[in-house]
């Protein structure tokens, strides 16, 4: 697993797919924490990161998908998988080792937005004034989230031999998880189904670790979603049609 992970981790940095990922993903917080006036920290004057952690699980759902949408795909069109799994590699660790390198890169986008928290930080009146119970679930949260929409690119890259479409078949999946749920309890027919209907959605879930309580129930939630969907990866590649 770790070769595959190495082998995978030296393939995004050795070309432009991790820069530009991580450039695009802070560029965007960025502009949108301390620049556009409709959602600028210095604009509404209150210390906190509600912009990065309420606008990142969109950011993430197109730039995941596009790490993760060449895994497989790549592999399949150009013919190397069938090397690749001639080698005394089991289905899970060559699952695992290309799941955990698109995670790592992801944490990795992640950890310099901690600029982001020291200044804010810093802005407080008083110094300090910032809820950093809320800002330390809403980054596990955000980092779970992450995982999540790894799976599925993992699985959305594996279906096809296009990367193009393992991109547009991951970024609808992300949408449906994150908030279709929501979207569909919102509709007033479901009567008392619709509380189940959005607990089944990531947002409810990503919502209530923002608060800063780590419920197990969420953290269950999360973990169960990355499992199912690398069960459904490790079913179809161990199926070897295509």
């Amino acid at each position: 697993m770790f070769e595959i992970l190495r082998k995978e981790l030296n393939g995004f940095l050795n070309s432009l797919i991790a820069y530009i990922v991580i450039s695009v993903f802070l560029t965007g917080i960025g502009l949108l924490m301390w620049v556009f006036p409709e959602t600028s920290v210095l604009e509404y004057g209150y210390a906190d990161m509600e912009t990065l952690f309420a606008l990142g699980p969109y950011v993430f759902m197109f730039l995941i998908p596009a790490i993760t949408m060449r895994m497989f795909a790549e592999e399949k069109k150009a013919g190397t998988i069938e090397l690749l799994l001639t080698k005394p590699l089991t289905d899970w660790q060559i699952i695992l080792g290309k799941y955990f390198s698109g995670f790592l890169l992801v944490l990795f986008a992640l950890i310099p937005t901690l600029v982001y928290y020291y200044t804010i930080y810093q802005l407080g009146n008083p110094v300090g004034n910032v809820d950093t119970a809320g800002v330390v679930g809403s980054y596990i949260g955000l980092a779970l989230l992450g995982g999540v929409f790894t799976s599925i690119g993992v699985f959305s890259s594996l279906i096809t031999t296009n990367q193009i479409v393992s991109f547009i078949i991951a970024v609808f999946l992300c949408f449906i998880f994150y908030t279709g749920f929501e979207s569909l309890a919102s509709i007033n027919v479901w009567g008392a189904a619709s509380l189940f209907l959005e607990q089944l959605g990531i947002v409810y879930h990503y919502r209530a670790m923002s608060k800063g309580l780590l419920d197990t129930r969420n953290l269950i939630y999360f973990l169960s979603v990355i499992g199912v969907m690398l069960m459904f990866t490790k079913f179809i590649l161990g199926s070897r049609r295509w």
